[in-house]
């Protein structure tokens, strides 16, 4: 075979082969790889009249819940707002129940105790703090709002049932309006003297706006003449003075808040000293009850010594100042 013919073989061959590659297609024994590119999505899928495939996606979980009782005017707003939270995230809306309490003058205490919120309160482990909060903020009347607290079977009791079943109530959560007393150091845990108070309201007249007032005074003199009997004739005289005030004001009746004492004491114990727990002033305490314990001096198998309950104190809260409900 010439060279001329061998040259005019290989250049068949390689076009043949070129042929192949751009056709894409098996020729001979050859094999080929490739790699498919994930095409994006477009913008307008929706708009183009496809259908998605489904997806389940969860709620996004609040970014910051101490800021969401600010977007609201009144507590009642916003207590609606994480009510309305309930059917895509309990703790979302149970969050943003905390951030209402917490960042408003709250005391909706029935709202909290209605039927949306009856499943949080008795699987929360924070809802007795919270519910305490609720409490303080209504002024700490504590006596009457655990009425309320009990016709929802809320699991909160008085100090009075727990002295007088102290078996019953070993363990469960007391709520009392108390002053402390004095602190002590026992170890490494501290120990508060409470005395509990009772809320009295006490009413008062304020002025608003503005008073007027009229002071007169009149004087009126004068002389009688005529005959004496034995002196003969004289003249009588003197004088007659009168005074009169006005005074008008508008008043508006006012109630303030009067702490007494109940006569019942208790110690109680705190996990670590707190300068804010001081001595002179009044906290509505929340705290569980760990028994009855003899005072100093008494004898344990004389069953008339003088006991004392003793509290585990969960969290204080101060009362506010005014019954606003």
């Amino acid at each position: 075979m010439s060279t001329f013919q061998k040259l005019s073989k290989v250049a068949a061959r390689s076009s043949a082969a070129l042929l192949c590659t751009l056709a894409v297609v098996g020729c001979g024994s050859t094999r080929h790889t490739h790699t498919v590119e994930e095409t994006a999505v477009p913008e307008s899928f929706a708009a183009q009249g496809r259908q998605a495939p489904a997806s389940r996606t969860e709620p996004a979980p609040l970014v910051a819940p101490k800021a969401f009782a600010t977007r609201f005017t009144t507590p009642s707003q916003c207590e609606a707002a994480a009510r309305r939270l309930l059917p895509t995230s309990r703790d979302d809306a149970w969050t943003a129940l905390k951030s209402c309490v917490e960042g408003t003058h709250f005391t909706l205490l029935g709202a909290v105790l209605g039927n949306a919120w009856s499943e949080e309160l008795r699987t929360r482990p924070d809802a007795a703090q919270l519910l305490a909060q609720v409490v303080a903020q209504r002024g700490g009347s504590v006596e009457g709002d655990l009425r309320l607290l009990h016709a929802r079977k809320v699991p909160i009791f008085g100090l009075t049932a727990a002295i007088a079943q102290p078996e019953v109530y070993k363990g469960r959560y007391l709520l009392l309006r108390a002053q402390v007393a004095d602190v002590r150091s026992e170890g490494d845990k501290p120990t508060v003297w409470l005395v509990e108070q009772g809320l009295t309201s006490m009413a008062s007249e304020q002025p608003v706006g503005y008073s007027t007032r009229k002071d007169s005074v009149s004087v009126r003199s004068g002389s009688v003449g005529g005959d004496a009997g034995m002196l003969g004739r004289a003249n009588l005289g003197g004088q007659l003075a009168t005074s009169e005030r006005q005074q008008s004001s508008t008043t508006v009746q006012r109630f303030d808040n009067v702490a007494d004492e109940t006569g019942r004491e208790a110690l109680g114990r705190l996990a670590q000293a707190d300068p804010f727990f001081a001595p002179g002033k009044d906290f509505v305490v929340l705290a569980r009850f760990d028994g009855m314990r003899i005072t100093s001096g008494g004898n344990e198998d004389d069953e008339a010594a003088p006991k004392l309950p003793v509290l585990t104190i969960v969290s204080y809260y101060a009362p506010h100042p005014l019954v606003v409900y």
